[in-house]
């Protein structure tokens, strides 16, 4: 998953860069192309966030990012899940990012989302689980804490 063509934007989308920046990342990518037998390019996954790493110009970075780097990019549209500040990029602007990759001859999928309508696509059912899951984490220590406090009373 690269979600952005700078190590600048990408600390901020993706926090491991900070640890693995693209340059180590791509590095990676092509030992695996270069151990593969089967594979001829690596898979890259960008989810397109509307204002932040949508635009030609970030496209074009892209493209330079990934000169030397036998690769194919699944551009992928952001499904907004609850208590998230970023929102889907439209299918215009993703047609054109599409275009500035495809143009300098690198394979580009649009990506086609299903079950956002009953927030059930990519990305959205995870959210739902943190969030079921850091509640019974509280509902637990409540509990516990209760079950504590009752037997010191006892």
């Amino acid at each position: 998953s690269l979600h952005a063509p700078d190590n600048a934007l990408r600390d901020i989308l993706v926090p491991i860069n900070k640890k693995y920046p693209i340059e180590e990342f791509l590095a990676a990518c092509r030992r695996y192309i270069d151990g593969s037998k089967a594979n001829k390019d690596v898979t890259i996954e960008y989810v397109m966030l509307n204002g932040i790493n949508d635009s030609t110009d970030q496209a074009h970075e892209l493209v330079k990012t990934l000169k030397g780097t036998p690769s194919k990019v699944n551009l992928i549209p952001f499904n907004p899940f609850p208590g998230n500040e970023y929102t889907r990029s439209s299918n215009s602007r993703i047609d054109r990012f599409s275009k500035v990759l495809q143009a300098a001859g690198i394979t580009c999928i649009v990506r086609r989302t299903r079950g956002d309508d009953i927030d059930a696509a990519c990305g959205q059912l995870v959210g739902d689980v943190v969030d079921r899951t850091k509640r019974l984490a509280k509902k637990k220590m409540r509990d516990d804490n209760a079950i504590a406090v009752n037997i010191h009373q006892a």
